[in-house]
């Protein structure tokens, strides 16, 4: 067995805090309220608030929005006022109507919040709101005035690598979340390149503001012909959190797009016949997702520098294996408004909602093999991606089909 799964009772135990609770696992279906270039379209805030009753009618209950703190990029990333919620998407004010009208519609809201790293005011590090010292920059930082301890994890060359050993950084830190928590309204947190900081110092962050919902962007490179070593390192980060924090399903995305691209749909099974993503080790802390800011394009198309696009024409077919597989799934805002998938991807979160799946549903994989994947989900749905005839059998009623996918019910 994985390391990671002496700790997953635990977390089954604990996962329906955020959701829906159901009989497995946490019924939390997520949106990611934003992409790269939303900022243009400010106050990007409003947007979000004119959509909360649309997202709420198709079945979503989380909302991720993007950092909303004072930044030298308008998307956010790079911090500079930590304490000024004014930003590229709008008004401190606009958000707030955001979050409200969210949570009118019965959605909770996470903030994405960058913790590793921070610019200054004017300069390299003239922190301000809060004033921090030259001794709250990691020593081995480019800026190379950094009075700090060596960094805990990888560094940030487009930003300030913050000393997060130093006391009165992780207590203003602290401060700054709850702030965020009991003013504006947030219900969690998503933790920006969580790589840059040792796990203990997130786990004291998280324990010290009690989110209903965390996860962790843990981006390493991944070999598809080794997803074992990959969701083992996640795996292994969550274990250095206690399995407090759920970890973006870096893995699933990799293997379900190369599987998907090529046909190879062998690739969605391990040798143990379980999903080969994190899913099939730790389900009820693997979020899962198809494309985010980073990875996948804006509505114009322009996409990040580090780009990783999951297929276009078979964007369908992974949300179909999303939303009937365990996990928590994340959708994409430009898939879900800017690419007319709306009613395709709210008619499969209604069946996952009607069939009462969670993020600890088992599965049971009938097929995987080239040009085949067929799976039951808890015994109430079953699924086929790829080209190949198959049929659940008697009793099984088709609730949802579409290029490369079908989706039955009993």
């Amino acid at each position: 067995m994985k390391k990671g799964l002496s700790v997953l009772l635990l977390s089954v135990l604990l996962s329906g805090q955020a959701g829906i609770l159901f009989a497995s696992g946490d019924g939390t279906v997520m949106i990611q309220g934003f992409h790269w270039t939303s900022w243009r379209s400010a106050p990007w805030w409003g947007e979000v608030g004119r959509r909360s009753r649309e997202l709420s009618a198709a079945g979503i209950n989380l909302a991720w929005l993007p950092p909303s703190s004072d930044s030298l990029s308008p998307e956010g990333y790079l911090p500079r006022k930590l304490s000024l919620q004014d930003s590229s998407y709008g008004t401190a004010a606009q958000l707030g109507a955001a979050v409200k009208s969210l949570h009118a519609a019965g959605i909770k809201v996470i903030a994405d919040v960058v913790l590793n790293h921070r610019v200054g005011s004017s300069d390299w590090a003239d922190f301000t709101l809060p004033a921090w010292g030259a001794d709250s920059v990691c020593s081995d930082d480019e800026w190379g005035k950094g009075k700090g301890s060596p960094d805990t994890g990888k560094g940030f060359h487009a930003a300030r690598d913050i000393d997060h050993t130093k006391p009165y950084v992780r207590e203003s830190l602290k401060a700054w979340l709850n702030g965020l928590r009991d003013s504006t309204g947030y219900d969690g947190w998503r933790y920006d390149y969580a790589r840059g900081l040792a796990p203990r110092f997130l786990l004291e962050y998280n324990r010290a503001t009690a989110p209903s919902f965390a996860v962790a962007e843990i981006w390493d490179d991944l070999d598809v012909n080794n997803a074992d070593a990959h969701r083992q390192a996640l795996t292994d980060w969550m274990d250095a959190v206690n399995g407090e924090i759920k970890v973006f399903d870096f893995t699933t995305k990799g293997v379900l797009q190369q599987a998907l691209l090529s046909g190879e749909l062998w690739r969605l099974a391990d040798k143990d016949g379980r999903p080969a993503g994190l899913l099939g080790w730790w389900p009820a802390n693997a979020v899962t997702f198809l494309d985010n800011h980073d990875t996948g394009p804006s509505p114009e198309g322009k996409l990040q520098d580090k780009g990783w696009p999951f297929p276009s024409n078979k964007v369908m077919a992974g949300y179909a294996y999303l939303l009937t597989h365990p996990g928590v799934p994340c959708i994409y805002w430009p898939h879900f408004f800017d690419w007319g998938l709306k009613g395709e991807i709210s008619k499969l979160i209604a069946i996952r909602r009607a069939a009462g799946l969670g993020s600890t549903s088992p599965v049971s994989i009938a097929r995987a093999e080239q040009g085949l994947y067929a799976a039951f989900i808890d015994t109430k749905v079953a699924l086929k991606l790829g080209d190949r005839a198959w049929s659940p059998g008697a009793g099984w009623t088709l609730a949802a089909s579409g290029a490369g996918y079908m989706v039955w019910t009993r």
